[in-house]
């Protein structure tokens, strides 16, 4: 057994590198982030060191020692789901549902169908939409971009006109941008100015499903507080907390909490063509157990939105651009 480290300024061309000279069949036993060589290092740049290893051939006369072990498959299965940035316990999970005669010649397919089997639960899998669908968000996450996609989406392919509702009057420009959209759509539209107006158009029956923008305010603010009581207590609601691809785990986990009172009961990922991997998000998701309704690509209307699905998730966690979009049933 061939060990080597290799060092590459990011995970995926470090990965390169190792199935470059040690072939596919490498196991990534480790991977680790050092501090970068040379003057960058000084700068406190770092690389990400992954350890990898490789069968090759004992020379004559000299046999493998017996009492090295090899590692086992299911390790390298494992240290590859933990260098795409999951967490330990999840990537172990992966790796021990794989069985234990296919480990050894796990192709990417195989990986990816495995993980997509586990994130499946991640997935929403809603056929329906809501009375009222409400995004809710941090600032700049993308949320009246994503629902001019919805609302295209849905006239393009099924014929079906969405209201759209801007209960976002803080931030300049929000109100007329939601409804320039609305008229190139020539969908409903309506404007909510205060949380007890969005409360009174909440609890009336509509004639379309709504798609509900609001302002990204500090969930601190008096106002974004009244904002989650009426989404909270409204009937025919459903919530979605949008955030970008690129949001750290532990930036994550501050916005679930903050948000928390809105009571999401989704998550709309954003911008995922700004991230590496969709790794940190998935697990912090998978400990809150919030499925995911829609991934945002792009900043193309509608083109740059699918609904999630597991094999999604799957490719996005391992880096992959997804090369599909997925229709809305």
């Amino acid at each position: 057994m061939h060990l080597k480290r290799f060092r590459a300024t990011n995970v995926r061309d470090a990965l390169r590198a190792v199935r470059e000279e040690l072939g596919p069949k490498a196991l990534v036993l480790s991977t680790t982030m050092v501090q970068a060589r040379g003057w960058r290092g000084l700068m406190g740049a770092r690389e990400v060191e992954i350890t990898a290893a490789a069968e090759r051939e004992a020379s004559a006369g000299r046999p493998e020692r017996s009492e090295n072990r090899q590692p086992e498959p299911a390790d390298g299965i494992t240290a590859q789901l933990l260098a795409s940035g999951l967490d330990r316990a999840l990537a172990e999970e992966v790796a021990a549902s794989i069985p234990q005669g296919r480990r050894r010649s796990a192709t990417p397919a195989r990986l990816r169908d495995a993980l997509a089997h586990r994130l499946s639960e991640l997935a929403a899998v809603d056929q329906a939409y809501a009375g009222a669908e409400v995004f809710i968000g941090p600032p700049g996450a993308g949320k009246t971009t994503s629902i001019a996609k919805i609302a295209a989406q849905e006239r393009a392919r099924n014929g079906q006109r969405l209201g759209l509702l801007a209960a976002d009057g803080f931030r300049i420009g929000a109100v007329e941008q939601l409804q320039a959209y609305a008229d190139i759509l020539d969908t409903p539209f309506a404007v909510a100015r205060t949380a007890d107006d969005l409360y009174d158009v909440l609890q009336t029956e509509q004639r379309v499903p709504l798609l509900v923008d609001t302002a990204g305010r500090s969930p601190s603010d008096p106002a974004c507080q009244e904002l989650f009581d009426v989404v909270g207590r409204a009937r025919h609601v459903r919530t979605h907390l949008v955030l970008p691809a690129s949001t750290s785990a532990t930036a994550a986990r501050k916005i679930l909490d903050r948000y928390a009172d809105a009571r999401p009961s989704r998550l709309l990922i954003t911008k995922l063509d700004e991230a590496e991997s969709l790794s940190p998000l998935v697990s912090v998701l998978h400990e809150w157990q919030l499925p995911i309704s829609y991934i945002g690509t792009g900043q193309r209307v509608p083109e740059d939105l699918s609904r999630a699905t597991p094999a999604f998730l799957a490719a996005s966690v391992l880096g992959d651009t997804p090369s599909f979009s997925v229709s809305h049933s």
